[in-house]
């Protein structure tokens, strides 16, 4: 009895539980009960909380040797941008910006770098909780049971938003049980995410490309042979109902990028598909009726989603616009603000283009840069500019960020990271299996869906930008078992053989099968 007790709470399975709490949690990204913060602190990952845990258990089994930190090659670039963003940040002391409303140079520097370590955690976690078959099943498993509970979240909004069922009064309440927002006051949907935007941007970033890598090959992670064509299609809904440009042009510019790059085999397949239902060889009429029907179904769901966009004005300004110049377009389509900010950002890396003013630290500059035109007819500005407010202004954009506070050299050696990241998700493209090309697949997807992401965002803390990315490094650190391609006859099986030949040092800890691991 005692021994089956122990083996329960064994850390293999202790920290199993916890990575797959943290996936669970993830669509919760402004968890309410954080100590510490401030109410101006929105990024609050709930899976902050496992995944601390987590690498904390990770952590003693180093100590206590019976683990090894995984090393791979992917991370140098990313440590070499953590050492010159210190550097920037030391040369940013130097240059002695004044307090900014209270805010202070170490005071934003300390928190810039509290946002970068818990954007670590989670790429950390990832890495050393996936490096075989059965890892990626556990983890694209719980990824989706989340995203289940966050359409499940959703749903609940569109009944208060769009029927009687439900009061807004009584959802908002259940809400602010565990988010900082309340329900967003023009009928979008947000599910457990702050706003609309983010929800939109775990959609792209995280949920479809997993959803995107299922349907091009296939293969199923789950006994439910048809559930991640059911969650792909809840997941155009979502991006709908979010009525986020961003998030939608996010998704449809990775999805349609990324079928560019791997689809192509599969667009070929398509076409001779559709085109020999008119050719003849009996059948009737059924074959050439059937392609016709995918035709007319394709291009009404187009309809029915363009008339559902154009329900919100948000969205057809973009289309009927009256604007005489660019700034006043980008004015009209309240996007003033942020254009202020990313043009002030842009100032802000002309003043220390080398080695940028330290990490978290743009903010004291951008004032000092916005343009002429956001002074007079910007009123988000104009709340700004007020002496009384105490917000403290953010670039709104991570590339433009990285350049203003960590200089050419960090802004470049950030990239390497990311088309290092590309270069594994490219070298498993060109493996024969299956499961190593749905992992390519989604790898390449979330790319390019966080390089678009990164234009609207500038949060190292938010967790979309890592776990997948953490993902596809932990498993591309191991070569993929030689298992025949054609797997199709039980694609919702999938090998769990362990992998082998870990590329820059020691096995680590996983989540998997717990080699490497000793039980306490």
């Amino acid at each position: 009895m005692k021994n089956s007790v122990f083996s329960v709470f064994s850390v293999v399975n202790v920290s199993r539980f916890l990575w797959g709490a943290a996936l669970f949690t993830l669509p919760i990204a402004s968890f309410r009960y954080f100590p510490f913060l401030g109410e101006s602190t929105y990024v609050r990952p709930l899976s902050l909380y496992p995944v601390a845990f987590l690498l904390l258990i990770l952590f003693f089994q180093v100590v206590r040797r019976k683990a090894s930190i995984p090393r791979p090659g992917t991370l140098i670039p990313l440590l070499g941008f953590v050492l010159l963003a210190l550097a920037a940040t030391g040369i940013g002391v130097l240059l002695d910006p004044l307090p900014l409303r209270g805010h202070e140079y170490f005071g934003r520097v300390l928190r810039a770098w509290v946002t970068l370590a818990i954007g670590l955690s989670f790429l950390s976690a990832a890495i050393w909780m996936n490096r075989n078959e059965d890892d990626l099943r556990f983890s694209v498993k719980w990824l989706l049971a989340g995203f289940v509970m966050d359409i499940l979240w959703s749903g609940v909004q569109a009944l208060a938003f769009y029927t009687p069922l439900l009061p807004k009064v009584t959802v908002t309440h259940w809400q602010l049980l565990f988010s900082m927002r309340e329900l967003v006051k023009t009928n979008r949907v947000s599910g457990m995410a702050y706003e609309p935007a983010w929800l939109a941007g775990q959609i792209g970033t995280v949920y479809l490309p997993w959803l995107f890598a299922a349907l091009l090959t296939r293969l199923r992670l789950t006994r439910f042979k048809w559930l991640e064509m059911i969650l792909l299609g809840f997941a155009v809904l979502l991006l709908l109902a979010t009525f986020s440009r961003g998030g939608l042009l996010t998704a449809l510019g990775a999805a349609a990028l990324t079928f560019l790059f791997v689809g192509r085999a599969e667009l070929r397949l398509a076409w001779t598909w559709f085109r020999s239902g008119f050719q003849g060889g009996g059948g009737g009429m059924t074959p050439p009726l059937l392609r016709v029907g995918v035709i007319v179904l394709f291009i009404g769901a187009l309809a029915g989603a363009g008339l559902f966009l154009s329900q919100k004005e948000y969205i057809t300004r973009l289309f009927s616009t009256r604007a005489e110049s660019l700034a006043d377009f980008i004015i009209e389509n309240s996007a003033g603000a942020r254009a202020a900010y990313t043009s002030g950002t842009w100032g802000t890396y002309q003043e220390s283009p080398i080695t940028g003013v330290g990490l978290g630290a743009s903010g004291f500059y951008i004032y000092d840069h916005l343009p002429d035109w956001a002074l007079t007819t910007v009123p988000e500005i104009a709340r700004q500019l007020n002496p009384e407010n105490r917000l403290y202004p953010n670039p709104k954009n991570m590339y433009l960020r990285l350049l203003a506070e960590t200089g050419l050299i960090g802004f470049f050696v950030f990239i390497a990271f990311l088309f290092s990241v590309l270069g594994d998700a490219l070298r498993l493209l060109q493996s024969k299996t299956t499961m190593a090309r749905y992992l390519a697949i989604a790898g390449i997807f979330s790319w390019f869906a966080v390089a678009l992401y990164n234009i609207t965002q500038d949060s190292f803390a938010t967790p979309n930008l890592w776990i997948n990315f953490g993902i596809l490094v932990g498993m591309s650190a191991y070569p993929l078992p030689a298992s025949p391609k054609s797997d199709d006859k039980n694609l919702g099986r999938v090998s769990n053989s362990k992998l082998v030949g870990f590329r820059g040092g020691a096995p680590p800890l996983a989540g998997g099968g717990g080699e490497g691991l000793e039980q306490s």
